[in-house]
């Protein structure tokens, strides 16, 4: 079974990814300690350990993808 994550990038070809060019344009406008963000969410109970660690997934995920 293919990953859900890479079918919606289509396999991660194409420049022209509405989605590759949204997290690039995220990366551009982003600003603050994202770690210390992500550390709010826990402690606010916005998240929780699960979600993070699926998170954490698809970040790592996505960033394979971009190298």
């Amino acid at each position: 079974m293919a990953n859900p994550l890479y079918n919606q990038l289509n396999g991660g070809s194409g420049v022209n990814n509405p989605l590759i060019n949204r997290i690039m344009q995220f990366k551009q406008t982003f600003s603050g300690n994202p770690q210390q963000m992500v550390q709010n969410l826990l402690n606010s109970g916005r998240i929780n350990q699960s979600q993070m660690s699926q998170y954490v997934k698809q970040a790592n995920e996505i960033y394979k993808l971009m190298k």
